[in-house]
């Protein structure tokens, strides 16, 4: 007869069990969860806009352009940021580089091409609206470095859609033109990669080109992977070209109106600033 007051586990005739014999309760573990995107430290986001905000100042002689180049890429990120959370991306959260710009993460990938292509062209579409208090204080004050600052808005928009990586302008193409095949997106990629490399050194932007050298070797090592989910139909792909289209001429229409009082008015005039800040003509 077994004693109530024994805590020993038994064995068959009333023996002790061989401990080693007994296996444990399983444990139940909880699961493996992917790191989440927790965000930029408030401290080192502060520091990182003002050596980023110090560094343009530098380089255009101008604290208007500064104003305007944070307050763009602020709002250029935030529109990838609500385009994330729209599409089931989220919570994104946005991080500053010093002496490049910014970024927009969310805590996962997008479900498809599609959504990818959305995300990307997000970011100019939304960004250029911080040009409008840029051109509203130009109208007020009438004075020029007001449309100056609306103009280098458009032009962060605008180069972000070049299709090199990883700028905006590869996200939203790459996808169609892999859906071609993906060496022609892999081909496409790398040469105009190395045009917008070669375009950084000729204006002086070094930082810039030494990034986006370091992103197209990134690029070239990745191969033919493409981790955004399914991929585009060819009525997406379509429907891709159009907003990109659309997107761009947007952006280089807001640099050019931007730009047209500083010329008394004249598109030509304008066209021709344009020009020259882009390595185009005389």
């Amino acid at each position: 007869m077994t004693d109530p007051n024994d805590t020993v586990r038994r064995g068959p005739w009333d023996r002790p069990a061989d401990p080693a014999v007994v296996s444990p309760a399983p444990v139940e573990r909880p699961p493996i969860q992917p790191d989440l995107v927790k965000g930029q430290h408030p401290a080192w986001a502060l520091v990182s806009t003002a050596l980023l905000s110090g560094f343009i100042w530098w380089i255009s002689g101008s604290w208007v352009i500064a104003v305007a180049a944070i307050f763009g890429l602020l709002v250029h990120e935030y529109g990838h940021v609500l385009a994330m959370n729209r599409l089931g991306m989220g919570p994104a959260k946005i991080y500053i580089i010093p002496f490049l710009g910014g970024v927009a993460r969310g805590q996962r990938m997008p479900v498809s091409e599609w959504d990818g292509v959305l995300v990307s062209l997000a970011g100019p579409a939304f960004g250029i609206l911080a040009a409008i208090p840029f051109f509203a204080l130009g109208a007020y004050t009438a004075q020029a470095e007001w449309f100056v600052g609306a103009a280098a808005i458009a032009a962060i928009n605008l180069i972000n859609l070049a299709p090199a990586p990883p700028l905006d302008g590869s996200k939203a193409l790459g996808p169609v033109l892999a859906r071609i095949h993906p060496m022609v997106e892999m081909a496409v990629m790398v040469l105009i990669g190395l045009a917008v490399v070669a375009w950084g050194v000729m204006n002086g932007s070094y930082i810039f080109a030494v990034f986006l050298a370091l992103a197209l070797i990134g690029h070239l090592r990745r191969g033919t992977w493409r981790p955004e989910g399914r991929q585009l139909t060819w009525r997406e792909a379509g429907m891709s070209v159009g907003l990109f289209l659309v997107t761009a001429i947007l952006c280089a229409g807001v640099g050019v109106a931007a730009l047209a009082p500083l010329t008394d008015g004249s598109i030509g005039g304008a066209l021709e600033i344009s020009g020259r800040y882009f390595g185009i003509g005389r």
